[in-house]
């Protein structure tokens, strides 16, 4: 799974990193993806955060 954050449409509210801090990290204001392939043991949390995420600005592909 490969995962992203737009940063055209990420609000900065950190829903991501709360629920993911292993995969997302917030820099300057704006979320980020610390790695672009997520390990396994990340990916439900990796869904899950992208499924809370006000702006729909988690980019995950399959």
């Amino acid at each position: 799974m490969k995962v992203a954050v737009d940063k055209e449409t990420c609000s900065g509210c950190g829903v991501c990193v709360d629920m993911c801090p292993d995969v997302f990290e917030m820099e300057d204001e704006i979320a980020r993806a610390k790695v672009s392939d997520v390990p396994a043991e990340f990916e439900d949390a990796v869904k899950e955060s992208a499924e809370a995420c006000p702006g729909e600005s988690i980019l995950v592909e399959e």
